[in-house]
């Protein structure tokens, strides 16, 4: 058995935030299932390519409003599962179990 394992979370990634709480919380990639396939469904690659741009200026968008300056830099730290939203004086994203 490896000492190490590849950590990848696939489901329940809807939003930007979602990829960078995933990758707080330790995993090495996510799975998009959904999201670039409704894309598709409605627009052809240019749709999925669409989606998947979305995506990614929303996790670009989250990672700043917590201050963290490289997807790498992200763990724990920048997640909270009470009230207070503060990292190091500035916002962290707030974990919810659904």
């Amino acid at each position: 058995m490896p000492d190490t394992f590849e950590v990848l979370v696939d489901g329940g990634i809807r939003r930007g935030s979602d990829v960078v709480k995933a990758v707080a919380l330790g995993a090495n990639a996510v799975l998009l299932g959904r999201a670039p396939l409704y894309g598709l469904a409605a627009a052809g690659e240019q749709g999925c390519k669409d989606v998947l741009t979305l995506l990614r200026r929303e996790m670009e968008t989250c990672l700043r409003l917590v201050g963290c300056p490289d997807v790498r830099d992200l763990d724990r730290s920048y997640l909270t599962s009470g009230g207070a939203l503060r990292h190091r004086g500035r916002n962290a994203l707030r974990v919810v179990n659904r």
